[in-house]
């Protein structure tokens, strides 16, 4: 890749000449529309005193309460936009004015002027024995200054990986922190990797050190250590090792180790970090082949934490969050630490079996101002509200239906900026919307959030009822987390919002005449892939546009709607394109007892589905035979005696499979040509789940592992397609 000479300096900065919308990309044409995209970049020295245009003070963009500017860290030299070696910087995308013209800072300036500002506000709190403990902005920071000392004694190297397989935990959040403030690349571990999955990230990262949280997951990096040339030590943070060895540390000798090390030595360190090189990595969850290691530099996360925070006009010291969802995964780590350091948020930790149950509990008494639930947290929450509704006296449930008329009605109205309260509104609130925040702890919430996969309308609609809208944010790891944001006085139903003041979106024309695919530029696109050159180039365009592979367009308001992704496409043999998301939400509106679905038909002469239905998950996260309460509900009102999943199949239930396929038909009558009708299905014997691998970390669908999986299932619904 490579880009004109003329439009680039090489101090670590974008430079733009004019407005974006002249600058021409492999895949530009006419076809493309840009939108936010009038603001011309600027060229900044890599020793800029450029004022900072922050608006919320004190500000975490580069200025101080008073608006003298601070000591800044040079930016490392770069010739391009992207890079895919640790240690090389890379051009950032600053703009003239306005947002994304703030002056680039490291994380540990963030950190500082958060501690120096709200030192004695709490940083985060945590059980123990029963307890709510809490720890102080102050504490936190010598905590992980002393973390850091300790990775420096244990021989850290610059650019080298701290991996961290754990629940989320303050020693979570310490670690990621201190391996920065070191010199080191962090990065997560999904905690349900195998030990194989394990040594591909270690050895991708060539971590010296790796984090773990308990025996199980020490156990895992013990089989492949002797695999890890570049593995010095293990730390484990809950419990003692069953093993004795040299390399094998308890948390509490760890952050003993560094008593002794120099603070000038850490403080050298974090004076030669630069907010153009890279200090984390996100790894990917890709559903085939090795996942990619995103690189992400400080001015990524800084500058993406400050202006979500900003957009969503979060107040300093005020929020509250609770951290729950995997800290592998690029949403969680952006609001639990990062969003959390440049606002001086709370954040509270929830148990390890959150989602199994517990996590309501913690929401109750932490009671947060921001939560982000992934769709099948949302959806879990509204199948235990009907369940409990279906039990309630006739009475009470039509008391919360008329309420959930009205508050559909009123939060329509405020979506369509029509502000119109409709008459009953307070007593609705007063009888059941406060009551329902009140039983799920978001009584003061005041940002009840929704990403990282999609979500149906009716699980929207469903909370849009009670009177809590789900406000929907799209993005991906390779743009730091967020793209675009749905805000509480901006939002759409189905849409993901507008993009991030500072980002630009561009749709670029795909065989799908409505839709576009969506492009990204702005401060929060990643640095590259590690070591990945030929995929980087395939995620970034020669003038340093972000493309998702996502679906998309935009209506008149520029409200920005996902139609499908690109490789999960379904070209049936008669050449038409067919989006599979919205047929598969569709029947799993349509019959309740339904799970999963997973349409099929690429290359093929209809389509088919493979259909999951709702059951009991055991306290491994893996799926039973039994089926769930709504399940059991259901097979209730259709006069059917079943308990679990196999004695459906084995029966043939004559009314569940009759549901199905009346649902089907309901679902085909909606077509909007005979290709896009379901003709055959079949339902699997187990539910799709993370444990089982047909399910990413955020509960994303992997399609090519369950089209492996159920190949056989699928070769006998298409006979005349086997060779």
């Amino acid at each position: 890749m490579s880009v004109k000479e003329d439009s680039m300096k090489s101090n670590g900065v974008a430079v733009m000449n004019g407005n974006p919308e002249r600058v021409l990309t492999k895949n530009s044409s006419k076809d493309s529309c840009i939108l936010n995209g009038n603001v011309p970049c600027v060229e900044l020295s890599a020793a800029s005193d450029s004022e900072s245009k922050e608006s919320h003070p004190p500000s975490n963009s580069g200025t101080h309460e008073n608006g003298a500017a601070e000591e800044l860290s040079d930016l490392a030299p770069a010739d391009e936009l992207w890079s895919t070696s640790r240690e090389k910087g890379v051009k950032l995308r600053l703009e003239a004015s306005g947002p994304g013209s703030e002056t680039p800072i490291t994380i540990h300036q963030m950190f500082k002027k958060t501690v120096d500002t709200y030192g004695d506000h709490p940083a985060y709190a945590f059980k123990k024995e029963g307890q709510w403990v809490k720890v102080t902005w102050k504490q936190y920071y010598g905590q992980c200054r002393a973390a850091a000392k300790s990775f420096i004694k244990l021989g850290l190297k610059r650019y080298h990986g701290v991996g961290i397989l754990g629940f989320n935990s303050p020693e979570w959040f310490i670690a990621d922190i201190a391996g920065i403030l070191a010199g080191g690349l962090t990065s997560g571990i999904y905690t349900t990797n195998s030990p194989e999955a394990c040594h591909y990230v270690a050895a991708s990262c060539e971590a010296n050190i790796l984090v773990v949280e308990n025996q199980k997951q020490l156990d895992k990096i013990l089989q492949v250590k002797d695999q890890l040339p570049h593995l010095k030590a293990i730390v484990m943070y809950n419990g003692e090792p069953q093993q004795k060895a040299p390399f094998l540390y308890t948390w509490e000798e760890f952050m003993k180790l560094g008593e002794d090390e120099p603070d000038k030595k850490l403080d050298d360190i974090i004076k030669s970090l630069k907010p153009n090189e890279c200090c984390s990595l996100i790894y990917t969850s890709g559903t085939t082949g090795n996942p990619k290691a995103v690189m992400l530099s400080h001015d990524n996360l800084t500058w993406t934490s400050n202006q979500a925070a900003v957009t969503f006009n979060i107040n300093y010291a005020e929020e509250v969050t609770i951290s729950y969802l995997p800290l592998s995964h690029v949403a969680a780590q952006i609001i639990d630490i990062w969003l959390a350091i440049s606002f001086a948020t709370t954040t509270y930790f929830a148990d390890p079996d959150a989602l199994k149950g517990s996590l309501v509990n913690t929401m109750k008494e932490a009671r947060p101002t921001c939560f982000l639930g992934v769709p099948r947290v949302w959806e879990k929450m509204q199948e235990k509200m009907k369940a409990v509704g279906a039990k309630a006296s006739p009475m009470r449930r039509n008391v919360a239906s008329w309420a959930k008329s009205i508050g559909l009605q009123y939060n329509y109205s405020i979506m369509n900026g029509e502000n119109l309260v409709p008459w009953g509104f307070t007593l609705a609130n007063a009888l059941v919307f406060k009551k329902v925040r009140a039983a799920l702890g978001l009584d003061r919430c005041k940002l009840c959030l929704t990403g990282a996969a999609p979500i149906t309308k009716d699980t929207l609609e469903f909370f849009l009822s009670l009177n809590i809208p789900l406000l929907e944010l799209y993005g991906m790891s390779e743009c730091t987390g967020p793209q675009t944001l749905s805000l509480n006085h901006q939002y759409h139903i189905t849409s993901c919002g507008k993009a991030i003041p500072g980002c630009k979106t561009k749709l670029v024309n795909h065989e799908m005449e409505e839709s576009g695919e969506i492009c990204f530029w702005g401060r929060h696109v990643f640095m590259g892939y590690l070591n990945m050159p030929d995929k980087t180039a395939e995620a970034l365009d020669e003038d340093g546009w972000l493309h998702s592979g996502d679906l998309g367009r935009h209506d008149q308001k520029e409200f920005l709607y996902i139609t499908g992704r690109i490789k999960e496409l379904i070209i049936t043999a008669g050449g038409e394109n067919i989006p599979p998301v919205p047929i598969e939400d569709a029947l799993k509106a349509e019959v309740p007892i339904i799970s999963n679905a997973m349409l099929l038909g690429d290359r093929l002469k209809f389509l088919s589905m493979l259909i999951t239905l709702k059951c009991v998950l055991n306290e491994n996260g893996e799926p039973t035979d039994e089926l769930s309460p709504e399940a059991l509900d259901f097979c209730k009102q259709n006069d059917v005696k079943a308990t679990k999943v196999s004695e459906i199949i084995a029966n043939k239930e004559p009314a569940i499979y009759t549901a199905i396929q009346e649902g089907i038909e309901r679902v085909n009558a909606k077509a909007t040509s005979n290709a896009q009708r379901v003709q055959k299905f079949v339902i699997l014997e187990q539910d799709f789940s993370i444990v089982g691998g047909e399910l990413g970390p955020t509960m994303k669908l992997r399609r090519p592992i369950v089209v492996k999986m159920y190949q056989e299932t699928i070769d006998e619904m298409y006979p005349e397609a086997k060779q």
